[in-house]
């Protein structure tokens, strides 16, 4: 009978895949925990690259650095889906890798996403897989118009994605995207969105945080109200389908899993195999962070608590607020209950996220209108 492997403890080096803003709040939780942090990222000028002990500027199909990594590293995580599953199957045979590259496989691609939800009973938005453009046809007769045609890969954040009403415009779409595969998904009567973030051990134990409810600007998270405004029973339910999400693709690290409530009724929409910015309300609203939560995992210690200390409200803040002068802090900060996070970006541009805040209150209304209020005086 095999033994339970023995925790990853501090003074050990992590490693991470991406040098993005996620990367870099998991390097910050994982060096206060009192570990080294080794990041494998392109960019010289990397966010976590900045707060590690070791940037390794390389791609992440680049074997040199991969068997760096895997050999300086008790464990490897990632903070962005797109990384090659190779790397991480490659990465495996070196040190311990959460997730795994199974999960990864599914999650960064929208058609193995969405076959896989419905194979396993989860309700979605009516969609149709888009391989060739002779695939049109048939799917916007069966999804119907208006719909959003997407890429199966590599979009986010609104990129890579077109709404359509007619078959012309989806053929034309296609082409714009150089006819790569993608999925048509039809559209719902959506009352609000929502999203549940949870860790995941390798002996199966499962921690959810409080359901966010999340606005959107132009394809790009906004705003996350926490607790959720819907009712308890259909906030229990989306705590409950993301876990079984979680178990039933054997996952072991932190996700997230966003939902559409639609005619009272919840329908996946996708699942980020990582942290999520829909989360990003935890690392001041919360006993347990999403990131802490993300090294607990990665590390096999016991998952911490996701208790809400306080209602909150999260705003992103994009690159667009440094077009005409750059942000007012200043406005921001005279508000003790607001706390600042930014990402160490050199450069701003429209859509980019560069920072968010959270504004803690007592009373969520409250919460929310300070959030709203400094988001447009910001």
């Amino acid at each position: 009978m095999s033994s339970k492997p023995l925790p990853i403890l501090p003074g050990a080096t992590l490693g991470i895949l991406g040098g993005g803003q996620l990367g870099r709040m998991f390097t910050i939780a994982a060096r206060t925990m009192g570990y080294k942090v080794m990041v494998l990222d392109p960019d010289f000028a990397s966010p976590a690259g900045q707060m590690a002990d070791v940037h390794l500027q390389a791609d992440y199909i680049d074997h040199g650095a991969l068997k760096q990594l895997g050999a300086a590293c008790a464990a490897v995580t990632t903070e962005f889906e797109n990384v090659p599953a190779a790397s991480l199957i490659e990465l495996a045979n070196h040190c311990r890798v959460s997730p795994g590259a199974a999960a990864v496989a599914i999650a960064q691609d929208r058609s193995h996403e969405k076959s896989w939800l419905a194979q396993n009973g989860f309700a979605t938005a009516p969609f149709a897989l888009v391989y060739s453009e002779g695939d049109l046809d048939a799917g916007m007769a069966d999804v119907g118009g208006p719909a959003l045609l997407k890429v199966a890969r590599f979009g986010y954040d609104g990129k890579g994605q077109a709404r359509v009403s007619t078959i012309e415009e989806a053929r034309a779409a296609f082409r714009e995207f150089d006819g790569q595969p993608c999925v048509l998904e039809g559209f719902v009567k959506l009352e609000c969105e929502i999203s549940v973030v949870l860790a995941r051990s390798d002996a199966g134990e499962c921690a959810l945080f409080p359901v966010a409810e999340n606005r959107h600007e132009n394809g790009i998270l906004d705003v996350s109200i926490v607790p959720a405004r819907v009712p308890e029973s259909l906030a229990q339910q989306a705590r409950e389908m993301a876990r079984d999400v979680a178990n039933k693709l054997g996952y072991v690290g932190v996700m997230a899993v966003e939902f559409f409530v639609a005619d009272g009724r919840l329908m996946v929409n996708e699942m980020a195999p990582r942290p999520h910015n829909s989360g990003h309300y935890t690392l001041d609203a919360c006993v347990t962070d999403q990131f802490e939560q993300q090294v607990r995992a990665l590390c096999g210690l016991p998952l911490g608590d996701t208790r809400l200390l306080s209602p909150v409200a999260m705003v992103n803040i994009l690159g667009d607020r440094w077009q005409n002068g750059g942000p007012h802090w200043n406005t921001l900060l005279a508000h003790p209950n607001i706390k600042l996070h930014l990402y160490g970006k050199q450069t701003a541009r429209p859509g980019r996220k560069m920072g968010h805040f959270n504004v803690l209150d007592a009373d969520p209304d409250a919460a929310l209108r300070l959030a709203e209020q400094m988001r447009h005086a910001l």
